[in-house]
C-alpha cells in the first residue's frame, strides 16, 4: 500500500478533504516498532477507498496534539476529517487489512442505514467452536473478516499479545476482544438483548 507522507495538520486536511475515511500513521523514523508498523502497513495490498498518510513525530509537530496522541507510532481513523479512533503499536500486515476491510465495510452499512461493527474473527478450519461462531454471526446477519491463524504464525503471537491466550476462536468487535464462543458477551458487544 502506498502511504503519503504529510508534512503539516493543514496539508493532512487538505488530502483527506472530501473523503470518508483516511488513515493517519503517528510514527518516529528510527524507532523500531515506529517502523515496524510503518512496513507493515506498506505490505498490506492496495484496498480501494483506503488512504494511508504518515507523520513522522520528528519533523511534524502540529498533528499528534491535536488528536491528544502520546505514543508513537499510532495509527489514526479518521472519517471526514474527524477523529473517530486509534491503534498503537506495530500489527501484522494481515491486521491492518483486516481492520480497513471491516472499517469500509461498516461504513457501507451505515450508509445503508444499518448498525454493522467491525467484526474480525480468529479461526483454524479444524476448531469446532470457530465454526459455530461463524455460524452464529451469519444468523444474524453479520459480515465479518476471517483470519485463519493456522496459516501464520505472527497473527497467533499477536492474538497472544493482546489477550494472552493461545485458543480460538478470537474475536475482535469494534476493538474488544473476545476469547472463546462467550455467546453473551458477543451479544452484548453486538447490541442484541439475549
Amino acid at each position: 500500500m502506498d502511504i503519503v507522507s504529510v508534512n503539516s495538520h493543514e496539508e493532512l486536511l487538505k488530502k483527506i478533504q472530501g473523503q470518508k475515511k483516511a488513515y493517519l500513521l503517528i510514527y518516529k523514523a528510527g524507532s523500531k516498532t515506529s517502523d515496524c508498523a510503518y512496513q507493515n502497513l506498506q505490505k498490506v495490498p492496495p484496498i480501494n477507498g483506503v488512504t494511508v498518510l504518515a507523520a513522522d513525530v520528528s519533523r511534524v509537530r502540529d498533528i499528534h496534539p491535536r488528536y491528544g496522541v502520546k505514543t508513537a507510532p499510532t495509527l489514526l481513523e479518521l472519517e471526514e476529517g474527524k477523529f473517530v479512533k486509534d491503534i498503537k503499536g506495530c500489527n501484522e500486515p494481515n491486521y491492518y487489512k483486516a481492520y480497513f476491510e471491516n472499517s469500509l465495510f461498516s461504513t457501507e452499512s451505515q450508509e445503508e442505514g444499518k448498525k454493522q461493527p467491525r467484526i474480525v474473527v480468529y479461526s483454524t478450519p479444524t476448531c469446532p467452536w470457530c465454526n459455530r461462531l461463524k455460524h452464529y454471526l451469519k444468523t444474524l446477519n453479520f459480515k465479518y473478516h476471517d483470519i485463519d491463524v493456522s496459516k501464520d504464525p505472527k497473527i497467533a503471537q499477536e492474538l497472544v499479545r493482546r489477550t494472552g491466550q493461545t485458543g480460538v476462536p478470537q474475536v475482535d468487535i469494534n476493538g474488544q476482544m473476545v476469547v472463546g464462543f462467550d455467546k453473551p458477551k458477543i451479544d452484548r458487544l453486538l447490541g442484541i438483548k439475549s
